[in-house]
């Protein structure tokens, strides 16, 4: 059974429980087990007050932008990066207030790239309803992940100023990602080192951000936060390759179905299909003229080829390397969850 069901956003409770089932099936022993159930009842708490954060947040500041957020962040979401961030926490001490303020930062953030990207993508679905920009306008929708953006940059200065430069330095990182991506637009790149570079920039480096910052928050030190922001970084790609997967082969996920590929973005799956089947640049020179016609057809010689199964198996090899990383930071109940996360998200694609 998927522990992260694709036909809908799974709850908070849903997600914890899923953690602990990971360790179970570990043959972790009945100590750590106890402790596990400690720190999840303690993550469930401080997840709770992001999502109340969150929701508040949304609220504060001029209408209609602040409709538009609220929107986006009242569907829910699995919230892994701020799980991440407490998690990484956890290994060296306390959730501390700075720490959750990180957690909901990183949550922020997210948020508001999503708003961007629906606009940047002409999306139309998001978390299983129609996108913010369809209700309100791209204009707003763009304000209203501005308006995120900068309490984002506000809290963390506040809160945790010594990150602030590692948080601009992400979002440059992001916007870097994005305008790759953009590229496609107007030439058809299908090269797997771009493809890199963009998922690097837009997803992992907020995953590396928040594991190191997550770690900062507890009086980690700098090689035991750079520890963590492999993890991180890795599993960020991960997880994007898992996306990728669950476009051509997921059903009901939230979003459009074969989204990506109507976009025109060139996700791994399909850098991997064309080198298995050159012919496929012909049909892909098609759709991205903006001949739909054939969607259906490549996306089926996609799955044909076996590009999916050979990005399942990078997502598990990336996996592997995200929880070697974590190999020079000892034992701990929280590192235990941190490799359950990781298995977790991965399994979603079988």
């Amino acid at each position: 059974m998927d522990p992260f069901p694709v036909q809908q956003e799974i709850t908070i409770e849903e997600a914890l429980n899923v953690f602990t089932t990971s360790a179970v099936s570990a043959g972790a022993d009945d100590r750590i087990l106890e402790r596990l159930l400690d720190v999840q009842s303690l993550i469930g708490e401080e997840l709770q007050w992001v999502q109340d954060s969150l929701d508040k947040a949304s609220r504060d500041g001029v209408s209609p932008a602040t409709e538009a957020a609220h929107h986006l962040v009242s569907r829910g979401g699995k919230r892994v990066r701020p799980l991440l961030v407490m998690l990484s926490a956890s290994v060296f001490g306390q959730i501390t207030e700075a720490c959750r303020t990180v957690a909901l930062v990183s949550e922020m953030v997210h948020s508001a790239t999503l708003l961007h990207d629906d606009v940047a993508d002409d999306g139309m679905e998001r978390r299983g309803a129609a996108t913010s920009r369809r209700l309100w306008g791209n204009a707003v929708s763009v304000l209203a992940g501005d308006l995120l953006l900068v309490q984002a940059i506000s809290r963390t200065f506040s809160d945790m100023p010594s990150i602030v430069s590692n948080l601009l330095a992400m979002l440059r990182d992001m916007v870097d990602g994005e305008v790759l991506q953009l590229r496609g637009r107007t030439e058809l790149l299908v090269s797997e080192s771009h493809y890199r570079q963009v998922a690097r920039g837009k997803t992992a480096s907020l995953f590396a951000w928040a594991a190191r910052s997550g770690a900062l928050t507890a009086g980690a030190s700098l090689q035991q936060a750079e520890a963590m922001g492999c993890f991180g970084e890795k599993l960020g790609l991960a997880f994007q390759m898992v996306d990728d997967v669950l476009d051509f082969v997921g059903t009901s996920t939230g979003k459009t179905s074969l989204a990506d590929l109507r976009d025109g973005k060139l996700t791994l799956p399909l850098v991997l299909a064309v080198q298995r089947c050159p012919d496929l640049m012909e049909d892909l020179l098609r759709i991205h003229a903006g001949d739909l016609a054939r969607i259906n057809a490549v996306a089926a010689r996609v799955v044909e080829s076996g590009a999916c199964d050979e990005v399942r198996a990078q997502a598990r090899s990336l996996t592997a390397e995200a929880t070697a990383a974590l190999s020079t930071l000892g034992k701990s109940p929280s590192l235990k969850l941190l490799e359950g996360v990781a298995e977790d998200l991965v399994a979603r694609i079988g």
